[in-house]
């Protein structure tokens, strides 16, 4: 029973990594279209250390059935530690996360950077079940807001006193970003929590109720992409859905310019 344990699992282990390789030789992430390649490399990284101890795991454990199986006629010895081979693994394995965690936090302190100081300012708020996509107007300033004013008409509750409100320009659902221009997002929840998602973009931030979280990144392929809550916020959360128009530069204020008086 043991060899055959052994030959079974050895071979279901050959089998998950032919159809493991032939599936990863296809696109499964969604095409990157901005400055988070570091992301991409993290997932990969991931994927192949723990893949790889997955096999060996799984290829010891058929040698090991198939290597000391019962014979029915040698007594079966016991030992409870090994302390040269407990030692050994915790090592190796206490290296390995501590290298995933130094990569880890250089990631995390290279997406949370300050943004550049030409990066264009954008404001999304997210309300059941739509998402407010906010420009500053000539002023470069966005006008204030208070959630007691919001209304059907007033969704994110914009202060029309506040003179810098005057100039802003408000889009549902769709979000206009320059090619190559830092673009430096401030995310805002009206009532839930959602979360901002921009698949293409590697983009993924929690909108809060009470708080204002900025995020950065740089678009670098124009082209239509999704915009998606991976929160689930509702029973309207199906249509928490939006788009993202990257448009070249010298063409982005005639496309906002456009899509505002759509």
């Amino acid at each position: 029973m043991g060899r055959l344990q052994g030959l079974l699992f050895a071979l279901a282990t050959v089998a998950l990594v032919v159809l493991a390789t032939f599936y990863f030789t296809r696109p499964w992430l969604p095409p990157l279209k901005s400055d988070r390649i570091a992301i991409d490399h993290a997932i990969w990284l991931s994927l192949v250390v723990t893949g790889a101890v997955f096999i060996l795991t799984n290829l010891l454990l058929a040698y090991f059935s198939w290597r000391y199986q019962d014979d029915g006629r040698t007594r079966a010895a016991y030992w409870h530690h090994n302390p040269r081979l407990e030692w050994s693994w915790t090592l190796v394995t206490a290296l390995i996360m501590c290298t995933f965690l130094f990569k880890a936090l250089n990631l995390w302190a290279a997406v949370n950077a300050e943004p550049p100081a030409d990066a264009m300012l954008i404001e999304v708020t997210g309300q059941q079940f739509a998402w407010n996509v906010r420009y500053p107007g000539p002023d470069g300033m966005l006008g204030r807001t208070d959630h007691l004013l919001a209304s059907q008409e007033n969704p994110i509750g914009l202060d029309k006193s506040d003179p810098h409100a005057a100039d802003d320009v408000l889009l549902l659902n769709q979000l206009y970003l320059p090619q190559d221009r830092a673009v430096r997002v401030q995310v805002r929840s009206m009532d839930v929590i959602h979360s901002f998602f921009l698949p293409n973009f590697r983009v993924k931030q929690d909108a809060l109720p009470g708080m204002t979280v900025q995020i950065w990144f740089t678009p670098k392929e124009t082209g239509d992409f999704e915009i998606a809550c991976a929160e689930h916020c509702g029973l309207g959360h199906y249509r928490m859905r939006g788009q993202v128009h990257v448009v070249p530069v010298a063409q982005f204020d005639k496309a906002l310019a456009d899509a505002a008086v759509q």
